[in-house]
């Protein structure tokens, strides 16, 4: 497929419309400092927040980074903040007991809760907002699915929603092409750039050592703790926490084996006219189908711009043939959109896991926290604190996810080489359901 270089502004950009306004902080080469009491790979959202509890508490901290600062996923997702996992509530249920459902999605709403106050406590200016989510349904059988999913959380959690009739649907978004869905009322939206760029703040401000353009090559066990061997030297940590999720690589080979990376794509439009953005989203809910391989669509928290994203789990680097495939899809679900064009494409790596839940845990003395299926902004967030307090030996530190078996398969050692595949075998669960 070639590109369609009629649908690109002449400003076009292949990196996140959130750099924009939170462009990624410039890169000062600090000494690697020869210890420190944890060391921390990665700088996302997990990285941060891990290292900013330690660092409060009294712990020197490193946070080794490949790239620059939020270069990964945390600075190019959707900032879609949600209490949900891959794996549904009413799955939960029947594979493992009323007791055991309700604690893990409990859990999820406390990690929701934990990202909101954080930003509050720490008054970070990430333009949040508690907007609501909708969530259509391209048949009248998952508008039936999606209905009884939530009733159950209703009924054994408490959280409230609101069914949306096909005919009421012009009320939440401006397609045709749902048959009905679901207002969440309680969820929310960030700007994660600017979310991750005030952690990152807090976090330096703690006194933390951010060591952008570091990557680990080596780690080797010595004395009670660990050497880390960079490009730019060597670190000896008493502890080692790794949060590099989509980005984990052959330094950490068993935990590399459990995830499976896939990347996750996203556009923005030019500015557009009010009409036409109220047009779209008249409430300004964040916005998604109930497919599995779904697509989601938002404002910009400017107002003037609407963000689109799918064709998740694709393997292509041409961002302008990946941006041409998504103003194709957006034009099936807003056709009005045809002549809209495009300023930014861009895509980041994200991690599912073979069991579908987050895992956090010590492997041969090392903490992880990683693999969210798709609730990486509050499960990375939250987990990444939980790690920290696990480390402290917090009598806080306990959560349900601690220390699940976390599988592998004899045959995948970390190139996710079936991701083409699998997706295709969604797609197709999709058409029929859509069919139905």
């Amino acid at each position: 497929m070639k590109p369609d270089d009629s649908i690109f502004t002449d400003d076009f950009k292949t990196q996140p419309y959130w750099w924009d306004a939170a462009p990624r902080p410039k890169t000062v080469l600090g000494e690697v400092p020869a210890q420190a009491d944890v060391a921390v790979i990665g700088s996302g959202y997990t990285g941060l927040a891990a290292a900013l509890t330690l660092a409060r508490s009294g712990r020197a901290v490193a946070v080794l980074e490949a790239e620059d600062p939020g270069f990964g996923a945390s600075s190019r997702n959707a900032g879609f903040v949600g209490r949900t996992l891959k794996a549904s509530f009413g799955a939960l249920l029947a594979q493992r007991g009323l007791s055991y459902a309700k604690a893990m999605y409990t859990e999820v709403d406390t990690a929701f809760h934990h990202v909101v106050e954080l930003i509050q406590s720490e008054q970070i200016q990430c333009q949040y907002t508690q907007c609501g989510r909708f969530m259509g349904a391209r048949s009248a059988s998952q508008y039936e699915a999606m209905s009884a999913e939530l009733e159950l959380k209703r009924k054994h959690l408490g959280q409230i929603h609101e069914m949306v009739p096909a005919a009421s649907q012009h009320t939440e978004v401006g397609t045709d092409l749902y048959r009905g869905g679901a207002l969440l009322p309680e969820l929310g939206s960030l700007h994660p750039g600017l979310y991750h760029l005030g952690l990152l703040e807090r976090t330096k401000s703690a006194g933390v050592h951010v060591l952008a353009r570091t990557p680990v090559r080596r780690l080797q066990r010595e004395g009670a703790g660990f050497r880390l061997h960079t490009d730019r030297g060597s670190l000896v940590a008493g502890n080692v926490l790794v949060a590099t999720n989509g980005y984990t690589r052959g330094v950490t080979p068993w935990m590399r084996r459990r995830l499976i990376p896939f990347r996750g794509f996203m556009i923005a439009t030019q500015p557009l006219d009010e009409v036409t953005i109220s047009r779209i989203l008249p409430n300004n809910r964040v916005t998604h189908d109930f497919n599995h391989n779904l697509q989601f669509l938002r404002r910009s928290p400017d107002n003037k711009r609407l963000l689109f994203g799918g064709l998740t789990g694709t393997i292509d680097d041409n961002m302008k043939v990946m941006a041409t495939r998504l103003h194709r899809l957006l034009t099936h679900v807003l056709p009005y959109m045809q002549g809209v064009k495009l300023s930014h494409a861009w895509n980041g790596f994200c991690a599912g896991t073979f069991d579908q839940y987050p895992h956090i845990g010590v492997h041969d003395g090392i903490h992880y926290a990683m693999g969210y299926c798709f609730a990486g902004l509050p499960m990375g967030t939250y987990l990444g604190h939980k790690a920290a307090l696990r480390i402290l030996a917090d009598a806080d530190a306990a959560t349900i996810f601690d220390d699940l078996p976390f599988p592998s398969r004899a045959w995948y050692w970390g190139t996710p080489w079936f991701l083409p595949v699998y997706m295709r075998y969604l797609n197709h669960q999709d058409r029929r359901s859509m069919r139905r």
